[in-house]
């Protein structure tokens, strides 16, 4: 286990898997904490892609019907939880930039206890909620028991997927994005393992993707947890020490709630529009999973970048330098709006080899194509939008960027499925209301931006 130990440089200086986000050329370190991070979410999309393929190639379009349609569903479930590692994340990276080692302590302790905790609620939600909110989803009767069972089985590893996503959130907030890609990595390649030996050798379809997933998320977790007890920095773990410290959890669920309830309300809108889907039948489910499946790519490609925009911003605003609170997101702005336009229209030009490796069914790929042609070409709109929300998070405003998102993709979609799509029930008409409510949200999120940045330097100016 010597790998995990942090290498202190000469002097007592930063390990070598931290980043200085205070000073120095801010795009140089952008890009060296943006991509680790970029290449680890994507190895988590491995995961998931992995199991679509697998199922959809050796169980059939059923199968892979019923693992895509409880995605949205997941999520629903999960986010609000998952928005208290947002407010981990930038709770740690302000007192790591402000150099108050005691309060990261605190906070690295009651997030990890937190963590634990939040994931037994989880085990008991996902496995009660499953079959009547898949109903309520008006999921087909020939998919229904699969999907049940595939959310089941992936609810009841939710502690380990609590911990692995906490603790990555303390390691991000220190500029560490290395360590957690290596641990990706090696769960990864266990995943793909067991999915092959689950469902080609034992054929057990849509449980054996499941399986496999928690397991790969029980070794993460289990790697990030030693790695933090194995730090030597201020946010070294002790598993003795464990404690709920009640202003660090009221500070992060100050942030982690409004961005947990903001991700809920706008899985709120995805259950409605996948419900939407359903109601064209299996291979159009099928057809719309592979689509979403490629695009979680562009999104985790784009979010690294939102990611590195709110950790960054979280360190320099602890440090007081709004200037380079600026700078980042200026330089955010730029890498993602290109980033986006890039690599959407490239997913786009490339759908047919894309979509196939999900499936060969002629009908399934259609479908699929048609929902890229509406949102990965215009996927370049969406990233303005989250590094805006980013950088508000940074700030320690959560409350407005959920008040814009809510408004922008929740409200706005539920109204286009009932008036625009209602009056054109078309599946082109059902996905435009993606780029429409991106752009939307964006507009929003840059004027909330603008007011939060007055209001912060502002308020730091009275306090020098």
């Amino acid at each position: 286990m010597k790998n995990f130990h942090l290498r202190l440089r000469p002097g007592g200086r930063r390990g070598s898997y931290e980043i200085n986000m205070t000073e120095g050329p801010l795009l140089g370190k952008l890009v060296q904490f943006s991509v680790p991070l970029a290449i680890s979410g994507i190895l988590q999309l491995l995961f998931n892609a992995a199991d679509i393929v697998v199922v959809g190639r050796f169980a059939g379009s059923h199968a892979l019907a019923a693992v895509g349609s409880t995605g949205a569903l997941n999520m629903l479930i999960i986010n609000l939880f998952m928005g208290l590692s947002i407010g981990v994340n930038v709770l740690c990276a302000r007192f790591y930039g402000a150099g108050q080692n005691r309060d990261l302590k605190e906070t690295v302790h009651t997030a990890i206890l937190i963590a634990a905790i939040s994931g037994c609620i989880l085990i008991f939600l996902g496995i009660g909620l499953s079959r009547p909110l898949l109903q309520m989803m008006d999921t087909p009767a020939d998919v229904i028991d699969h999907s049940v069972l595939y959310m089941r089985i992936i609810f009841a590893g939710m502690p380990a997927s609590m911990l692995y996503n906490f603790g990555s959130a303390v390691l991000r907030a220190v500029g560490d994005t290395q360590r957690p890609l290596y641990f990706l990595l090696t769960a990864g390649i266990i995943n793909v393992a067991l999915n092959l030996f689950f469902v080609i050798s034992l054929h057990m379809g849509v449980a054996g993707v499941a399986l496999a997933t928690v397991i790969s998320q029980c070794v993460s977790a289990t790697l990030v947890i030693l790695c933090l007890m194995r730090s030597e920095g201020p946010y070294q773990l002790s598993l003795r020490d464990l404690k709920i410290y009640g202003p660090k959890l009221r500070d992060m669920t100050k942030i982690g709630i409004p961005a947990g309830i903001q991700s809920s309300m706008f899985s709120i809108s995805n259950v409605l529009i996948q419900s939407t889907i359903n109601s064209f039948g299996s291979v159009a489910m099928a057809g719309s999973t592979a689509a979403g499946n490629i695009e979680g790519f562009l999104f985790t490609s784009l979010d690294a970048f939102t990611q590195g925009a709110q950790s960054f911003v979280g360190q320099n605003y602890g440090a007081k330098k709004m200037d380079r609170v600026k700078k980042t997101i200026r330089i955010c702005m730029g890498l993602v709006t290109v980033l986006g336009l890039v690599l959407g229209v490239s997913a786009y030009l490339a759908a047919n080899p894309l979509l196939s490796i999900y499936s060969s069914d002629p009908a399934v790929i259609a479908y699929g194509k048609q929902r890229m042609l509406i949102n990965s070409v215009f996927y370049f709109t969406i990233g303005p939008m989250n590094i805006f929300v980013g950088g508000m998070r940074g700030m320690g405003y959560s409350v407005l960027p959920m008040v814009d998102t809510i408004f922008g993709t929740c409200v706005l979609r539920v109204l286009w499925v009932y008036t625009v799509f209602a009056a054109w029930p078309q599946w082109l008409v059902l996905f435009a209301s993606y780029p429409v409510s991106w752009a939307l949200t964006g507009v929003l999120a840059w004027i909330s931006y603008l007011v939060v940045q007055k209001k912060t330097a502002k308020r730091l100016e009275g306090r020098a």
